[in-house]
């Protein structure tokens, strides 16, 4: 941690290595909760939990802005949890191992928590930090948001006591944020029926890995591999010249990260030894020509397995490869409103294929409920077609824009004044909580920013160190300037 200390700002980055060494991957956030609370208390700063477990804490105004319009700067509390394969790390025990890279702090082998923990971090420093100027100031830390946005669900009313709220989830510096989309799970369900594997068959595992991931809203129109995808598409085109039985699929780990990795595990008579190494060979160079631009390290190993599944029918095999591989995936469509923001994708991030049935779980994310509502349409037709059932559940709203936002006027001239040009003004293809908060607050004036963070949901996960400054100097200077109330 002591390389996090030669940066600047303090005590923010401090705090962030500390954050960093409380282990809080979503629904393990309560060590972290904890040692806030009793940072707060050594403050002397009121602060109070609600029944979901979010966190208020409260600063009286500096002598002199008693009369500004209150604030709350709100972060979330967990963290995504994904590492790569060969990468030993528990999230709910070890502590994240950051390092500077030239511009860049990094994590070894795992995400960073960058997405929301500087956010979060800069919080708290605007809580120690008394040479910074405000008015009546709140912090909001909310729950178990990256997996569902539970903490915000659970606010209650007239628990704040804020006319507005800076949100820092934001992931780029020189945009700020006056939307965001909403956002509905999906999970298709398929019965499977299973036989025994045949006589004197050889099992091999295929494992498709080495993809570059990464958040499944703000990362999704890239064009990035998706691992569930791309390991359906090498099994349907192997079943062409391999009379092969499925005994097992899994891939993805979390809905709202592009899933990295996916593993099938297949058995076939000996004789078809050849067929099958030309048939992987052949899904490798098609791998490297059409996701090797973007995943250039993408990999398909084989390894001989020792599986005790029996394996699916002819019927079940062919019914859920090509359901899987007919799911829509990325981007649906782009909006009208908002030239070059996605307006309706959805990602197919988790796949599992268990005794009796097989499990596909997408977020879909979009602009207006009426996008979610036509892909979960979609996904039930298509599941029909194959004899499967789709149910949507956890459906959050997204931030409708308001173009005479006073605090989105404010941050813009602040930010010119600052740094000499004009902001990016943008809706995120993302879940922020801000759309949830109207409904307790209708009255909240909201506006999200934060700094350049890039692979976010992914162990590439990285924050760029000078942009966190900037990102500071914009917060510092804009809860200096809000207006009186």
């Amino acid at each position: 941690m002591s390389e996090l200390s030669k940066l600047s700002p303090q005590p923010l980055w401090d705090i962030f290595a500390t954050i960093c060494s409380i282990p809080h991957p979503s629904y393990h956030e309560e060590a972290l909760a904890q040692h806030i609370l009793a940072w707060a208390n050594e403050r002397g700063l009121w602060n109070e939990r609600d029944a979901v477990g979010n966190i208020l804490i409260r600063k009286a105004a500096t002598p002199g802005m008693e009369n500004r319009t209150p604030v709350a700067l709100q972060a979330h509390l967990d963290m995504v949890p994904q590492k790569n394969n060969d990468t030993v790390h528990d999230f709910t025990t070890d502590p994240i191992q950051p390092y500077i890279d030239g511009e860049w702090l990094k994590a070894r082998g795992t995400t960073l928590g960058a997405d929301n923990g500087i956010g979060m971090a800069s919080a708290l420093a605007v809580l120690a930090d008394d040479s910074v100027e405000h008015g009546p100031l709140e912090v909001l830390l909310t729950m178990t948001e990256e997996a569902g946005m539970e903490g915000a669900f659970g606010l209650q009313a007239n628990w704040l006591q804020a006319d507005i709220l800076i949100n820092t989830d934001s992931e780029e510096e020189g945009e700020i944020y006056m939307g965001c989309a909403g956002g509905i799970d999906a999970v298709t369900t398929l019965p499977v029926q299973r036989e025994p594997l045949a006589e004197g068959s050889v099992q091999v595992s295929l494992t498709l890995k080495g993809l570059r991931g990464g958040h499944s809203g703000a990362n999704i129109h890239m064009g990035l591999g998706n691992a569930n995808k791309l390991l359906a598409r090498v099994l349907v085109t192997l079943s062409k010249s391999v009379n092969y039985q499925l005994l097992g699929f899994n891939g993805g780990t979390l809905r709202n990260a592009i899933p990295r990795e996916a593993v099938a595990t297949v058995a076939f008579s000996p004789s078809q030894q050849a067929e099958f190494e030309q048939a992987v060979n052949a899904a490798r160079q098609l791998l490297k020509n059409e996701a090797g631009p973007k995943d250039e390290n993408v990999v398909l190993l084989t390894e001989t397995a020792d599986s005790q599944h029996e394996a699916l029918t002819r019927n079940s095999r062919d019914t859920f490869l090509r359901l899987l591989n007919a799911t829509p995936n990325g981007v649906v469509r782009f909006s009208d409103v908002v030239p070059g923001v996605v307006e309706t994708s959805l990602n197919v991030g988790i796949v599992s294929l268990n005794d009796s049935h097989a499990e596909i779980l997408s977020l879909i994310r979009s602009l207006i409920d009426s996008g979610k509502e036509y892909v979960v349409d979609t996904l039930t037709s298509l599941g029909e077609l194959a004899g499967a059932t789709t149910e949507a559940s956890g459906s959050y709203p997204g931030w409708e824009p308001d173009k005479d936002s006073p605090i989105m006027a404010r941050t813009r001239e602040i930010y010119q004044s600052l740094f000499g040009k004009m902001p990016d003004i943008q809706v995120i293809h993302a879940g922020l909580e801000c759309g949830l908060f109207k409904k307790p607050y209708p009255h909240l004036d909201m506006v999200s920013i934060g700094p350049t963070i890039t692979g976010p949901h992914s162990p590439d996960e990285q924050v760029h160190i000078g942009s966190v400054d900037l990102y500071w100097k914009l917060l510092t200077g804009l809860l200096k300037e809000v207006p009186v109330k």
